[in-house]
């Protein structure tokens, strides 16, 4: 039997990391790579309300709606309630501005956007379930689903609370596929428990697993020394059964057309290619980190609200792939709210209460050093 998805090619393009002069998205080229990746046959792309400030929602429409029939590719957008509204109306409105901006006349698959610890709460709060289910009614939307980050536990509440979603669209890679704060293989098979086919986010990890530590990349290098380092990262999420599509955030025409060489006449991971991801998975786990397990008894008592397990994810981020711009990106995202570094007043309370018996205030300066330049 057939499923939502099942007969789009397993490569989709991200819109979130555009080709760029300066601080504006270059459209011209922008436009070439969308050709391109429809002449070879693929036919999803995906963007956010957010993305670029809005930036990327108006370039596709200039490179991509307004220069193909509409019935030719699927188009995705999302939609973040959790962004600052305050009001069910300012949160419904992002619905109306994507539709307007992007000139798309439908969108083939709408997310609801980033759910996941308090984020989800917003969503049930303005009414965004039934809003958007209305929207599908009319014709707005062909397929409704949610974006997700968090535990498997949470992933679950949501599909039993809303058997409505069609899909989900998960953060899913070869590094994140036993951690314990991503949860990324437990997360996909909780989505295929209650059927839900998939969409894969951050095969690539943002970009860390394209530019990866001499002895892990020397895994691969052994394996097959022309093999791209992203072919391995977006091979091994693109092998998973229930897949709509494996998204892939590409920066320049050059991105493109590497991921296009491998994904074109995609083959899935023979046994041979498996044991060679799993052995460069050993050896990304024997890079030193901080140990923390996201706990969070550190922040209960914090006098600062330092968001201290965000600010490890992101040392860590840059202690394991020295990916600096992915790793400060990860650091203003995790103290979006205001708990950087920088407030910790050395008072000793986080270390007192830590299981894992980290030195949390000497981490903390290495993250001011490092983030708040």
């Amino acid at each position: 039997m057939a499923y939502l998805g099942e007969n789009i090619k397993k490569l989709g393009f991200g819109l979130m990391r555009l080709p760029m002069i300066g601080d504006e998205i270059d459209i011209d080229q922008f436009c070439e790579m969308v050709d391109l990746f429809l002449a070879k046959g693929f036919t999803y792309f995906d963007t956010a309300y957010g993305y670029n400030d809005g930036k990327s929602e108006a370039a596709a429409k200039t490179a991509l709606i307004d220069r193909h029939p509409r019935e030719s590719f699927q188009f995705a957008t999302k939609l973040p309630a959790w962004a600052g509204c305050k009001t069910a109306d300012e949160a419904k409105q992002m619905f109306w501005t994507s539709l307007e901006r992007t000139g798309a006349g439908y969108f083939d698959f709408y997310l609801m956007h980033n759910l996941g610890d308090t984020r989800t709460d917003c969503f049930e709060k303005f009414g965004i379930w039934d809003f958007l289910a209305e929207q599908k009614e009319k014709g707005l939307i062909k397929h409704l689903g949610f974006s997700f980050h968090d535990k498997a536990d949470k992933l679950e509440e949501i599909l039993q609370r809303h058997p409505e979603a069609e899909f989900v669209q998960l953060q899913i890679n070869y590094a994140d596929w036993e951690s314990a704060r991503v949860e990324s293989r437990k997360c996909y098979e909780t989505a295929r428990r209650y059927n839900k086919p998939i969409v894969i986010m951050e095969p690539v990890k943002g970009g860390s697993l394209a530019t990866l530590p001499a002895q892990v990349e020397q895994v691969f290098r052994q394996a097959d020394p022309e093999a791209s380092l992203p072919s391995w990262a977006i091979r091994f999420a693109a092998s998973l059964d229930g897949l709509i599509t494996v998204l892939s955030g590409m920066s320049n025409l050059e991105q493109l057309k590497d991921n296009i060489s491998f994904m074109e006449n995609f083959k899935p991971l023979d046994e041979k290619e498996k044991a060679v991801v799993a052995a460069a998975q050993q050896e990304l786990a024997k890079i030193p980190r901080v140990p923390c397990t996201s706990c969070k008894y550190c922040v209960k008592g914090c006098p600062m609200e330092v968001a201290i397990p965000g600010v490890f994810r992101a040392l860590n981020n840059y202690m394991v792939y020295n990916n600096v711009s992915g790793a400060q990106a990860n650091y203003n995202w995790e103290t979006r709210e205001g708990g950087v570094a920088s407030k910790c007043i050395e008072c000793g309370q986080c270390e007192s209460v830590c299981p894992q018996h980290i030195d949390i205030i000497n981490q903390l300066k290495k993250a001011v050093e490092l983030f708040e330049k």
